[in-house]
């Protein structure tokens, strides 16, 4: 490409051969080292790229303007370099070891059996292809890749207020190609542990195994309001009534993929007398035959299996057992409220995200999300009371702010004229119901001007995710434009 006309555009090759690099990468959330170091070692391997490195593993890689365009405003590149790792029911996966293969089907890139990792490694994969690309213009340019944005934004939370230089940010880590992303929810994230002590068996119990697989799943934010089922939230409900009727005692419940994903799987194993054994199996039988045909449009695949298993030995306390029956019972999922000021738009929502039953106590995940902040950290609360009830101890994870863009901004005028100009058309402006590290920037970078764009993603968090292969090529054109138009302002 010649540094003087955007006639052509360089190939969007680079991306996903980058993208194929870091897939080979392991990087779940909290687990962000060799990705950090994957990093470190492009900017290491490629002369003009300088890395520093902060405590929490977030990245900035700088790369000076392209000569003649050392005035122009200095532009950011914002990605994260976690992702949320699942995999299909079944499938011998290490997210900590093993490496996401992907493949192209019909126009889309798609994983084998776990999630893609496009949400974000597309965005990141976008800027480390600016970055090893001297052709491209731009004034000067930073990048950064931040830890943990996807199970508490962590990394966000601790950037230092002097780690960037420009304030005009491009964040690449939207999901629908023709919408440019203008707001996000604030988030809530809060872990519960509820102890137990161990008791043994009644005599003339007899234990069952409950299960419920094959739900859609998805991500808790934008697939929300999709009406699939949670599963922990839809076995959770039937042994709540169950134990009102038959006095029934856990020994263990585990459900759920990751905190940030409507759970499509959960099991558990309870003790009941043996008198039960009959009502009990027919009430579950006929649950599930219930629940099959109110999910047969969103959940096709769901499937529910009850087998008698030996008698533990011990099972879960009374106290703890009631108390997390009746906090799921009471926990809601779903959208609680759609906005009154944005059509067809979620205001509030809930998900309950992992529940695991360990040694001496129960872990559970809850994230609310909201477009107002103190609605969401209201709801949030109320939850927390419901376990504090049963005697969990919470911690709030993250209490993520909400972010609005400014409409008015030369920023967002700039990238209406990029998709104009390239796709022919001017995209829609969304506020999206996920969480965005944008409210975290906005405060610690003052003045900064921020918009969120990027390919089709569809199914994030889910081992359907994929990618649609011309949206990644269309918005790495855009963002190539961009570059080059932001670079003919040299203040």
């Amino acid at each position: 490409m010649k540094k003087n006309t955007l006639s052509t555009y360089p190939s969007a090759e680079a991306i996903f051969r980058l993208f194929k690099q870091l897939n080979r990468v392991p990087r779940p959330s909290w687990h962000e080292e060799k990705a950090a170091e994957f990093l470190t070692r492009f900017a290491a391997s490629h002369p003009g790229l300088q890395a520093t490195v902060d405590e929490h593993l977030c990245v900035v890689i700088r790369k000076s303007a392209t000569p003649g365009y050392e005035q122009a405003p200095g532009i950011v590149l914002l990605n994260h370099m976690d992702m949320v790792c699942v995999a299909e029911e079944g499938k011998t996966f290490d997210p900590l070891n093993d490496p996401i293969e992907s493949y192209i089907d019909n126009g889309w890139l798609k994983a084998r059996g776990t999630s893609l990792g496009a949400d974000n490694g597309i965005g990141l994969s976008m800027a480390l292809a600016v970055l090893e690309n001297d052709d491209i213009v731009h004034g000067p340019l930073e990048c950064i890749f931040t830890t943990n944005e996807e199970d508490g934004m962590t990394g966000a939370v601790s950037l230092s207020p002097d780690c960037l230089k420009g304030r005009l940010i491009i964040n690449l880590d939207s999901e629908d190609y023709d919408v440019v992303t203008v707001g996000a929810a604030a988030a809530y994230l809060q872990f519960s542990t509820l102890p137990f002590s161990k008791a043994t068996p009644a005599s003339g119990d007899i234990c069952f195994h409950l299960r419920l697989k094959g739900g859609k799943g998805g991500h808790a934010g934008v697939d929300i309001h999709k009406g699939r089922i949670n599963a922990n939230k839809l076995l959770g409900e039937f042994l709540y009534q169950a134990n009102q009727k038959y006095g029934i005692r856990l020994t263990c419940f585990n459900g759920g993929e990751a905190n940030n994903s409507i759970a499509a799987n959960a099991e558990a194993a309870v003790c009941i007398p043996a008198s039960h054994e009959e009502p009990f199996m027919q009430d579950f039988e006929l649950f599930a035959a219930e629940q099959q045909a109110a999910y047969q449009d969103t959940d096709p695949d769901i499937r529910f299996t009850i087998r008698k298993a030996p008698l533990p030995e011990s099972v879960i306390c009374r106290k703890a057992s009631d108390g997390l029956l009746q906090c799921l019972h009471a926990t809601p999922f779903g959208v609680l409220k759609m906005s009154e000021v944005m059509e067809d738009t979620v205001e509030t929502s809930h998900n309950i995200g992992m529940i695991k039953t360990n040694e001496e106590d129960i872990f559970i995940s809850n994230f609310t999300r909201s477009f107002i902040d103190a609605k969401g950290i209201e709801e949030g609360t109320r939850i927390r009371q419901l376990y504090d009830e049963a005697g969990a101890q919470t911690e709030v994870v993250m209490s993520a702010p909400g972010w609005v863009s400014d409409l008015s901004s030369e920023l967002l005028a700039q990238t209406d004229r990029s998709f104009l100009n390239v796709l022919g058309f001017t995209p829609k402006k969304v506020a999206m119901h996920f969480a965005l590290e944008a409210g975290y920037f906005v405060q610690k970078f003052p003045g900064c001007q921020m918009v969120s764009i990027g390919p089709k993603i569809v199914e994030p968090h889910s081992v359907t995710e994929r990618v649609n292969i011309q949206t990644v090529e269309d918005i790495w054109k855009v963002l190539v434009y961009m570059l080059y138009e932001l670079a003919q302002n040299k203040g």
